[in-house]
Order: C-alpha cells, then sequence, then structure tokens
C-alpha cells in the first residue's frame, strides 16, 4: 500500500476521518507477518502456548478444544508476556502471568476432561499451537468477545453458548451471592450498596478489591481461595454470581453459571452468551437484574 506523507495523512484526516481510521489499519495491517492457519491434523495430543493472563486463556479454551478436536490438550505457559496496564492498578504488576498464576490455574484447567496437562513453558517444549499470535494481529481489542478474538486468527469457531468449563459446584454456597470486582473496569453510575439487603454476600477476589467493596458493603465476607479450580467450584455453587470484566467472571461465563456482568463502555469486549448470562450498563438495570436473578 501507498504510505502517505504528514501532509497527506493531515488532509485525508481532515476531509475524511473514517478513511484516515481505515487507512491506519490498513498501514498496521500491511506490518503483520499475518498467520496463514494449517489444516489441523488429527493427532493424540495437542501442545498449545500461552503467556496471556489468565482470563484469556479461559477465553482460549473454546479455540483450543476446537482444534484438539478428540486429542489430549496440554498447556504451557510462558512467563515472558508483560502486562500494559495504564493507569490502573493490576495484583501482577506488569506481568500477565508468574509462577504463582500458574499454580493457581493448573487444578482448574487439568480438572478439564480434555486437558492432561499445564506447565510452566520451557524453550525447548515442543508446541503446535503458539495462542500468542492473536495478540500479534491488529484485532480491535476494545470490543467484541475476546473468545472469538481467537476465531479470527486461527479460522475456527465453537458454540460459545454452550459450557467450556466444567466443574463439581460448592453446593454450601446455594444461598449466596458471590461477587468478583476487579480494581479496573469499572462502570461509571454504578454503586453496589444496595446490595445490603441481600444477607449472604460473598467477596471474590485480591484484599485489596475487597476492602474497596466492604466501603459499599460493609458485611461483605471475603473468601481467599488456594486455586482457581476451588474458585469455580464457589461461583458454580452460587445463587447468582456478579462480576465486572475480569478473570473471575471468565470463569462464570465458561460455566454458564447464573452470571451478571458491569460492562466497561470504553471496552465492551466480553458478552454473556447462553444461557443464565446477564450485562448491564445502568444503575436501575442493575438493581432489577439482580432482584430477577436472586429471588426467582
Amino acid at each position: 500500500m501507498k504510505k502517505l506523507n504528514f501532509i497527506e495523512k493531515w488532509l485525508l484526516r481532515q476531509r475524511d476521518y473514517d478513511k484516515y481510521k481505515n487507512y491506519k489499519y490498513e498501514l498496521r495491517l500491511s506490518r503483520t507477518s499475518l498467520f496463514t492457519p494449517p489444516d489441523f491434523p488429527a493427532k493424540s495430543d495437542y501442545h498449545f502456548k500461552h503467556s496471556g493472563n489468565a482470563g484469556d486463556i479461559i477465553y482460549s479454551l473454546p479455540t483450543a478444544y476446537a482444534i484438539a478436536g478428540d486429542a489430549r490438550i496440554h498447556f504451557h505457559l510462558s512467563l515472558e508476556g508483560k502486562g500494559v496496564y495504564g493507569k490502573s492498578p493490576h495484583p501482577l504488576g506488569d506481568k500477565m502471568l508468574t509462577e504463582r498464576m500458574v499454580a493457581m490455574l493448573s487444578p482448574l484447567l487439568t480438572a478439564q476432561p480434555k486437558i492432561a496437562s499445564c506447565s510452566v513453558y520451557q524453550p525447548d517444549d515442543v508446541i503446535d499451537v503458539d495462542l500468542d499470535l492473536m495478540r500479534s494481529h491488529p484485532v480491535s481489542m476494545n470490543a467484541g468477545h475476546i473468545a472469538r478474538w481467537y476465531f479470527y486468527v486461527f479460522a475456527v469457531n465453537a458454540d460459545l453458548g454452550k459450557p467450556w468449563l466444567f466443574v463439581q459446584p460448592d453446593n454450601s454456597l446455594n444461598d449466596y451471592i458471590v461477587v468478583a470486582r476487579s480494581q479496573r473496569y469499572h462502570q461509571p453510575g454504578i454503586d453496589y450498596s444496595f446490595l445490603k439487603k441481600y444477607p449472604k454476600l460473598l467477596f471474590m477476589g485480591v484484599e485489596q478489591e475487597w476492602k474497596e467493596m466492604k466501603e459499599m458493603l460493609p458485611s461483605i465476607e471475603h473468601c481467599p481461595v488456594n486455586d482457581f479450580l476451588e474458585l469455580a467450584q464457589i461461583i458454580a455453587g452460587s445463587k447468582l454470581f456478579i462480576g465486572n470484566q475480569s478473570f473471575p467472571f471468565a470463569i462464570a461465563e465458561g460455566l454458564k453459571t447464573k452470571r451478571l456482568l458491569e460492562v466497561y463502555w470504553r471496552a465492551p469486549n466480553v458478552i454473556p452468551e447462553g444461557p443464565n448470562g446477564y450485562d448491564f450498563y445502568f444503575q436501575p438495570q442493575f438493581e432489577k437484574l439482580v432482584k430477577r436473578l436472586a429471588e426467582e
């Protein structure tokens, strides 16, 4: 493609902003080494590499299942990914994964019927599919559905309305509303304090997130977990799960448990699909949905 000089770009931006944005995208596209998906053959084992956040790994599972078919799946999780979180705090600092996060993820992943192993990636590991290719392509990551981003690169499809995570629910929490709200992706104008009317509330997340939620809900209990299999069992056993665009909601979405998503207007890239999934932008709808879902 023809690269425009500064004056040409400025004129294009002034005359036709949409064409200017498309030009910028085409320029980025021209600089990308696009991946051509192979025909994935039937085999006994498939080895996948991933260095993204824990939620990204959960959203990559439908693609891994579609590629592997009946094969056993092995996840090799790289610690090399750098997290760019802007000014918003993140529990991992500038990392996407740590050894502790892999240790927390492994019990949940290996509990899945098709996943045989999960380990920290080593340079001599033999990899069939590098799921990190998704991030090397110019996909609009502030919109759409994270799980579908992988479809765009690997030319596969899956029914995202069906469960792709499976755990034994913790039925001791059937009367609880479980809440998880990361410090990022807070939708303006949303207030959780009306949940005070519900006596059994449980918060899942790091201590600082819980302290922030306690400012609205002083009586909400905190439930640290040993690993993410335990987290998934708690979410699966709850009366209702409420979360923003964070890792716990990825688990709820994979389980298809009764769930309610706080959508962040600047990056609506999580979409509940299938039964029991609801989302909201505004306070009146939030309160109405909680009343309906918690009391039905």
